[in-house]
Protein backbone atom coordinates (compact mmCIF):
# COMPACT_ATOMS: atom_id res chain seq x y z
CA UNK A 1 0.00 0.00 0.00
CA UNK A 2 1.33 3.60 -1.05
CA UNK A 3 1.82 5.77 1.44
CA UNK A 4 -0.09 9.26 2.00
CA UNK A 5 3.28 11.07 0.07
CA UNK A 6 3.38 8.54 -2.57
CA UNK A 7 -0.61 8.99 -3.25
CA UNK A 8 0.05 12.69 -2.99
CA UNK A 9 3.70 12.76 -5.43
CA UNK A 10 1.20 10.11 -7.72
CA UNK A 11 -1.83 12.89 -8.38
CA UNK A 12 0.78 15.70 -8.38
CA UNK A 13 2.71 14.50 -11.66
CA UNK A 14 -0.49 12.79 -13.55
CA UNK A 15 -2.01 16.40 -12.81
CA UNK A 16 -5.09 15.08 -11.20
CA UNK A 17 -7.52 17.95 -9.48
CA UNK A 18 -7.65 16.77 -5.63
CA UNK A 19 -8.15 18.36 -2.13
CA UNK A 20 -5.46 17.85 0.38
CA UNK A 21 -7.59 18.12 3.88
CA UNK A 22 -5.13 17.81 7.18
CA UNK A 23 -6.43 18.67 10.96
CA UNK A 24 -4.78 21.63 12.08
CA UNK A 25 -6.14 22.05 15.67
CA UNK A 26 -7.43 20.08 17.84
CA UNK A 27 -9.57 20.80 21.33
CA UNK A 28 -10.54 17.66 23.35
CA UNK A 29 -11.39 15.29 22.09
CA UNK A 30 -10.49 14.18 18.24
CA UNK A 31 -10.53 10.27 16.41
CA UNK A 32 -7.29 11.57 14.69
CA UNK A 33 -4.68 13.94 15.83
CA UNK A 34 -3.46 17.25 13.96
CA UNK A 35 -1.45 16.70 11.18
CA UNK A 36 -3.55 13.79 9.99
CA UNK A 37 -4.19 14.22 6.45
CA UNK A 38 -6.67 13.17 3.88
CA UNK A 39 -6.52 13.17 -0.31
CA UNK A 40 -9.72 13.55 -1.94
CA UNK A 41 -10.47 13.50 -5.51
CA UNK A 42 -13.69 14.20 -7.56
CA UNK A 43 -14.48 10.50 -6.90
CA UNK A 44 -14.26 10.96 -2.99
CA UNK A 45 -11.59 9.25 -0.57
CA UNK A 46 -8.28 9.00 -2.18
CA UNK A 47 -6.17 8.00 0.64
CA UNK A 48 -5.43 8.84 4.40
CA UNK A 49 -7.63 10.37 6.89
CA UNK A 50 -8.92 12.80 9.61
CA UNK A 51 -10.91 10.13 11.69
CA UNK A 52 -13.75 8.47 9.33
CA UNK A 53 -17.17 8.02 9.82
CA UNK A 54 -19.64 11.50 10.20
CA UNK A 55 -16.19 13.61 10.54
CA UNK A 56 -14.46 12.27 7.51
CA UNK A 57 -18.05 12.36 5.24
CA UNK A 58 -18.54 15.98 5.91
CA UNK A 59 -14.70 16.72 5.78
CA UNK A 60 -14.82 15.04 1.65
CA UNK A 61 -17.94 16.77 0.68
CA UNK A 62 -16.49 20.28 1.91
CA UNK A 63 -13.32 19.28 -0.25
CA UNK A 64 -15.61 18.53 -3.12
CA UNK A 65 -17.23 21.48 -3.19
CA UNK A 66 -13.65 23.18 -3.31
CA UNK A 67 -12.60 20.95 -6.06
CA UNK A 68 -15.57 22.73 -7.79
CA UNK A 69 -14.88 26.36 -6.76
CA UNK A 70 -12.56 27.66 -9.33
CA UNK A 71 -12.05 30.69 -7.84
CA UNK A 72 -11.01 29.48 -4.36
CA UNK A 73 -7.90 27.00 -3.83
CA UNK A 74 -7.93 27.05 0.45
CA UNK A 75 -10.39 27.18 3.10
CA UNK A 76 -10.71 26.28 7.16
CA UNK A 77 -13.13 24.86 8.58
CA UNK A 78 -13.60 24.86 12.32
CA UNK A 79 -16.36 22.07 14.10
CA UNK A 80 -17.74 21.28 16.85
CA UNK A 81 -18.02 17.73 16.50
CA UNK A 82 -21.29 16.93 18.76
CA UNK A 83 -22.86 20.10 17.37
CA UNK A 84 -21.66 20.42 14.14
CA UNK A 85 -20.57 16.77 13.18
CA UNK A 86 -23.04 14.52 15.14
CA UNK A 87 -20.54 12.77 16.99
CA UNK A 88 -20.81 11.95 20.81
CA UNK A 89 -17.21 13.66 21.26
CA UNK A 90 -17.18 16.75 22.27
CA UNK A 91 -13.92 17.84 21.00
CA UNK A 92 -13.16 20.64 17.86
CA UNK A 93 -11.05 20.34 15.26
CA UNK A 94 -9.86 22.98 12.40
CA UNK A 95 -9.23 21.49 8.95
CA UNK A 96 -7.37 23.08 6.32
CA UNK A 97 -8.27 21.93 2.92
CA UNK A 98 -6.00 22.96 -0.19
CA UNK A 99 -6.77 22.38 -3.82
CA UNK A 100 -4.65 21.40 -6.46
CA UNK A 101 -4.97 21.23 -10.32
CA UNK A 102 -8.05 22.74 -10.23
CA UNK A 103 -7.27 25.63 -12.77
CA UNK A 104 -5.07 23.79 -15.05
CA UNK A 105 -3.87 25.55 -18.31
CA UNK A 106 -5.29 23.36 -20.87
CA UNK A 107 -4.33 23.69 -24.19
CA UNK A 108 -5.15 22.19 -27.66
CA UNK A 109 -3.08 21.51 -30.31
CA UNK A 110 -4.42 20.37 -34.06
CA UNK A 111 -2.14 18.64 -35.68
CA UNK A 112 1.21 16.18 -34.52
CA UNK A 113 3.32 17.84 -36.87
CA UNK A 114 7.31 18.52 -37.08
CA UNK A 115 6.69 21.19 -35.04
CA UNK A 116 4.24 19.91 -32.73
CA UNK A 117 6.75 16.52 -31.96
CA UNK A 118 8.96 19.62 -30.94
CA UNK A 119 6.69 21.44 -28.80
CA UNK A 120 4.47 19.41 -26.95
CA UNK A 121 7.14 17.61 -25.47
CA UNK A 122 8.13 20.99 -23.98
CA UNK A 123 4.81 21.69 -22.44
CA UNK A 124 4.34 18.61 -20.73
CA UNK A 125 7.45 20.14 -18.80
CA UNK A 126 5.07 22.73 -17.62
CA UNK A 127 1.82 22.58 -15.47
CA UNK A 128 -0.69 22.12 -17.92
CA UNK A 129 -3.12 19.49 -19.73
CA UNK A 130 -2.71 19.15 -23.66
CA UNK A 131 -4.74 17.84 -26.07
CA UNK A 132 -3.37 16.85 -29.46
CA UNK A 133 -5.77 16.21 -32.12
CA UNK A 134 -4.52 14.67 -35.84
CA UNK A 135 -6.13 12.20 -38.61
CA UNK A 136 -2.70 10.47 -38.80
CA UNK A 137 -2.37 8.14 -36.21
CA UNK A 138 1.00 7.70 -37.20
CA UNK A 139 1.92 11.12 -36.20
CA UNK A 140 0.52 10.58 -33.02
CA UNK A 141 2.28 7.95 -32.31
CA UNK A 142 5.35 9.88 -32.46
CA UNK A 143 4.31 11.94 -29.45
CA UNK A 144 5.51 10.77 -26.21
CA UNK A 145 2.99 9.14 -23.40
CA UNK A 146 2.44 11.19 -20.44
CA UNK A 147 -1.02 11.45 -18.43
CA UNK A 148 -1.09 15.03 -19.23
CA UNK A 149 -1.08 14.28 -22.94
CA UNK A 150 -4.45 13.68 -24.14
CA UNK A 151 -4.39 12.00 -28.07
CA UNK A 152 -6.93 12.47 -30.25
CA UNK A 153 -7.28 10.56 -33.85
CA UNK A 154 -9.99 11.97 -35.80
CA UNK A 155 -11.07 12.53 -39.52
CA UNK A 156 -13.02 15.24 -38.96
CA UNK A 157 -11.30 18.03 -36.79
CA UNK A 158 -14.17 20.60 -37.62
CA UNK A 159 -16.10 18.52 -35.58
CA UNK A 160 -13.77 18.48 -32.38
CA UNK A 161 -13.82 22.26 -31.92
CA UNK A 162 -17.05 22.19 -29.73
CA UNK A 163 -14.90 19.70 -27.29
CA UNK A 164 -12.29 21.99 -26.60
CA UNK A 165 -12.71 24.16 -23.46
CA UNK A 166 -13.44 27.89 -23.57
CA UNK A 167 -10.38 28.44 -21.26
CA UNK A 168 -8.16 26.25 -23.87
CA UNK A 169 -5.27 27.75 -25.32
CA UNK A 170 -5.45 26.64 -29.22
CA UNK A 171 -2.82 26.01 -31.68
CA UNK A 172 -3.60 25.08 -35.47
CA UNK A 173 -0.51 23.60 -37.26
CA UNK A 174 -2.04 21.02 -39.19
CA UNK A 175 -0.83 19.49 -43.04
CA UNK A 176 -1.40 23.21 -44.06
CA UNK A 177 -3.34 26.29 -45.34
CA UNK A 178 -6.59 23.80 -46.49
CA UNK A 179 -6.58 21.54 -43.28
CA UNK A 180 -5.97 24.44 -40.71
CA UNK A 181 -8.80 26.83 -42.11
CA UNK A 182 -11.98 25.21 -41.85
CA UNK A 183 -11.04 24.62 -38.25
CA UNK A 184 -10.25 28.18 -37.93
CA UNK A 185 -13.38 29.35 -39.29
CA UNK A 186 -15.31 26.89 -37.40
CA UNK A 187 -13.69 28.48 -34.33
CA UNK A 188 -13.86 32.01 -35.23
CA UNK A 189 -17.92 31.21 -35.58
CA UNK A 190 -18.77 29.55 -32.82
CA UNK A 191 -16.01 30.10 -30.11
CA UNK A 192 -13.71 32.30 -28.53
CA UNK A 193 -10.32 31.21 -26.99
CA UNK A 194 -7.74 33.55 -24.92
CA UNK A 195 -5.31 32.32 -27.07
CA UNK A 196 -5.90 31.51 -30.76
CA UNK A 197 -2.68 30.50 -33.34
CA UNK A 198 -2.31 29.76 -36.73
CA UNK A 199 1.48 28.56 -37.79
CA UNK A 200 2.11 29.96 -40.93
CA UNK A 201 4.01 33.01 -42.46
CA UNK A 202 2.92 36.60 -42.76
CA UNK A 203 1.72 35.63 -46.58
CA UNK A 204 -0.87 33.34 -44.73
CA UNK A 205 -1.91 35.53 -42.37
CA UNK A 206 -3.18 37.78 -45.28
CA UNK A 207 -4.81 35.24 -47.21
CA UNK A 208 -6.56 34.25 -44.34
CA UNK A 209 -8.06 37.55 -43.68
CA UNK A 210 -9.15 37.24 -47.00
CA UNK A 211 -10.77 34.07 -46.39
CA UNK A 212 -12.68 35.61 -43.41
CA UNK A 213 -13.43 38.14 -45.57
CA UNK A 214 -15.14 36.18 -48.14
CA UNK A 215 -16.48 33.72 -45.44
CA UNK A 216 -18.67 36.40 -44.23
CA UNK A 217 -17.47 36.82 -40.83
CA UNK A 218 -17.03 39.80 -38.88
CA UNK A 219 -13.84 41.81 -39.51
CA UNK A 220 -13.02 41.83 -35.64
CA UNK A 221 -12.02 38.72 -36.76
CA UNK A 222 -9.06 39.27 -38.46
CA UNK A 223 -7.68 40.45 -35.35
CA UNK A 224 -9.01 37.27 -33.55
CA UNK A 225 -5.92 35.09 -33.95
CA UNK A 226 -1.76 35.04 -34.01
CA UNK A 227 -0.34 34.33 -37.28
CA UNK A 228 2.86 34.01 -37.55
CA UNK A 229 3.02 32.14 -33.86
CA UNK A 230 5.62 32.36 -31.31
CA UNK A 231 8.14 35.55 -30.70
CA UNK A 232 10.15 36.79 -33.01
CA UNK A 233 13.12 34.64 -31.84
CA UNK A 234 15.20 31.74 -33.54
CA UNK A 235 14.67 30.31 -36.75
CA UNK A 236 12.80 28.17 -38.94
CA UNK A 237 13.98 25.05 -37.53
CA UNK A 238 11.26 23.01 -35.57
CA UNK A 239 12.45 22.89 -32.09
CA UNK A 240 13.36 26.89 -32.37
CA UNK A 241 9.96 27.42 -33.86
CA UNK A 242 8.79 25.42 -30.28
CA UNK A 243 10.70 27.43 -28.11
CA UNK A 244 8.82 30.61 -29.71
CA UNK A 245 5.70 29.58 -29.38
CA UNK A 246 6.03 27.95 -26.01
CA UNK A 247 7.68 31.51 -24.63
CA UNK A 248 4.76 33.29 -26.37
CA UNK A 249 2.39 30.61 -24.83
CA UNK A 250 3.20 31.40 -21.28
CA UNK A 251 3.72 35.58 -21.89
CA UNK A 252 -0.14 35.49 -22.67
CA UNK A 253 -0.82 33.39 -19.77
CA UNK A 254 0.91 35.48 -17.11
CA UNK A 255 -0.80 38.40 -18.49
CA UNK A 256 -3.92 37.14 -18.94
CA UNK A 257 -3.55 35.75 -14.95
CA UNK A 258 -1.75 39.64 -14.14
CA UNK A 259 -5.40 41.14 -15.25
CA UNK A 260 -6.94 38.57 -13.42
CA UNK A 261 -5.30 39.36 -9.95
CA UNK A 262 -5.82 42.67 -10.87
CA UNK A 263 -9.51 42.65 -10.79
CA UNK A 264 -9.35 40.62 -7.89
CA UNK A 265 -7.45 43.68 -5.93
Amino acid sequence: MLSIHEQLNELLFSNTPFVMATIVDVIGSSPQDVGSKMLVTKDGLHGGTVGGGKLEFKAINEAKALLENRHVTTSFATWNLKQDVGMTCGGIVKLYFESHHTKTWEIAVFGAGHVANALIPLLLLLECQIQCLDTRQVWLDKLPKSPKLLLTHSQDMVSEVKHISHDAFVLLMTMGHSADLPILLEILRTKQFPYLGVIGSKAKAARIKKDIEEADLPSSCKDAFYCPIGLDIGNNHPQEIAISVAAQLMQVRDQLHSGSRKKED
